[in-house]
């Protein structure tokens, strides 16, 4: 049979690497060490895997999955095999953390190393009035996997301010404390506003990413 489905392109990844994009938007793990990943996230295996659910951890923790919008459900990928990971078509990139973190967006966040730390963070400022902002926080020594809808783009916030739209923030570093911009004023609140009264803050050593897509905002507890 002939078809350009055939190229080698989109033939299995041979890599020998534990963590390597099988193509811009698919990745491939070779498990001996756990892996957390979002659920649903799998696509296909080879080996003997198996998928448990991960709990929180904590009562805290907990807590805080049921309080936030942050709902960051997990799966435990366990066994010897292959896994190939995908998260809405979106484009996959690979962060290696060297005793470092980053704060994600959960709809970012296709899966890490299991042996590296992960909590709900509130971003500070961020009030009622905003309807809460949270982000998920991975950090320790490993490989994190994040996906973009759409081809992102990287911002270095140490020269100046960088203002970010919530729901277009992938993910950015750790050591960075983002504040909360309300551009919202009583005429435009009248008004019906412009749809992009409140920003994240980004000003110091670091990086924030941005998609080219803008999430819908989901409610607390949902």
């Amino acid at each position: 049979m002939k078809s350009d489905l055939f190229e080698q392109s989109n033939l299995r990844a041979t890599s020998q690497e534990r963590w390597a994009l099988q193509n811009d938007q698919m990745l491939r793990v070779g498990l001996g060490p756990d892996v957390l990943a979002t659920k649903g996230a799998m696509v296909a295996y080879q080996g003997q895997v198996q998928f448990q659910h991960e709990k929180s951890g904590s009562m805290a923790k907990l807590a805080k999955k049921i309080v936030t919008s942050e709902d960051v459900s997990l799966m435990r990928v366990t066994g010897q095999g292959e896994v190939w990971f995908a998260g809405d078509a979106g484009y996959v990139f690979l962060l290696e953390l060297e005793n470092e973190g980053i704060s994600a967006n959960f709809r970012n966040l296709l899966a890490f190393d299991a042996s590296l730390t992960w909590d709900i963070n509130r971003t500070k400022g961020a009030g009622m009035m905003t309807g809460g902002l949270f982000n998920t926080t991975v950090g320790g020594t490993g490989t994190v996997a994040v996906t973009s809808v759409g081809k992102p783009t990287v911002f270095d916030c140490s020269q100046q301010p960088v203002y970010v739209d919530p729901n277009s923030t992938v993910c950015w570093s750790a050591s960075l404390t983002p504040g909360v911009h309300n551009s919202m004023n009583m005429g435009s609140m009248l008004r019906g506003g412009s749809g992009e009264a409140v920003q994240y803050v980004f000003h110091g050593p670091g990086f924030v990413v941005v998609q080219a897509f803008e999430w819908t905002p989901l409610a607390a507890g949902a």
